[in-house]
């Protein structure tokens, strides 16, 4: 099971840096699995097995959305003005994401996980302005962020409470207001940051204020082990996909996006 974390967690640096998602979409349903496999479903663990695993995937996307932003800062990718407006209402949003997930039933939070991949696959295919780049300019987005505060609020409460980061919205979004994947991508990172550290200490204060008895090898509702072994190989991965970001059109790029949610959709079925 180690070495599934490993090849998950390089797999999912290279999605975190070219696609802006990974960490939650591919580890949550893989952490799902491995709780249920070695604790046992009717176990302590058993019982918030997918609140431990959203609540590890926001701890490790706390390190792989810092070291996919350093990648795309260096490359010029990232846009300032752009994205301070929306680091506040995320924040707010993941504390509300996270304490809603903690009083909802964990078989609750994989089935709505499921609808949410469902919608965002779908809407990729049939709305227009995501598999191809919106007239839209760039420019012309930046004068709207400030009216897109409940937008950001809904992002971070979205992304805290199913544990996979604002790059399902801030992508799409990003696309259809005129941006490249490679820019869209760029900005789901650093986006990403508030909510994961906003949602990871709302987990770790829950477990602390009610006393949870999980076991060894867990801090709060963080599974350590798992943890560690994601974050040092997503970093693998991140510098692995700087050598494929010169490969990839922007065409191949948007149309990889829904195919790969479609592939983390089919694994949560069959968990």
């Amino acid at each position: 099971m180690e070495l599934l974390l490993c090849l998950f967690g390089f797999i999912s640096g290279i999605t975190t840096a070219l696609f802006g998602f990974g960490g939650g979409f591919i580890t949550v349903p893989l952490l799902y699995t491995l709780i249920i496999l070695v604790w046992g479903p009717r176990s302590n663990a058993g019982e918030v097995a997918m609140q431990i695993a959203v609540a590890t995937s926001t701890c490790v996307m706390i390190f792989s959305s810092l070291l996919s932003c350093r990648a795309h800062y260096l490359k010029g990718n990232l846009n300032g003005s752009m994205i301070r407006p929306f680091i506040i209402p995320i924040s707010l949003g993941g504390i509300m994401g996270a304490f809603i997930a903690l009083s909802v039933d964990s078989e609750w939070i994989r089935w709505i996980f499921i609808g949410y991949l469902v919608i965002t696959i779908f809407d990729c295919f049939i709305r227009p302005g995501f598999m191809k780049i919106s007239s839209n300019s760039i420019g012309a987005v930046k004068k709207r962020f400030y009216a897109d505060t409940p937008i950001g609020v809904l992002i971070g409460a979205v992304a805290a409470f199913l544990g996979v980061g604002g790059s399902v919205m801030t992508v799409p979004l990003m696309r259809r207001r005129g941006a490249s994947m490679i820019q869209a991508a760029a900005f789901a990172n650093p986006l990403t940051l508030p909510m994961a550290i906003t949602g990871t200490l709302t987990y770790l204060y829950f477990a602390m204020t009610k006393n949870l008895e999980l076991g060894t090898g867990f801090m709060g509702m963080i599974y350590i082990k798992g943890a560690l072994i994601l974050i040092v190989s997503s970093w693998l991965g991140i510098r692995f996909s700087a050598l494929l970001m010169p490969y990839l059109s922007d065409k191949r790029h948007a149309q990889s996006y829904p195919l790969l949610l479609l592939i983390v959709l089919v694994a949560m079925l069959l968990t």
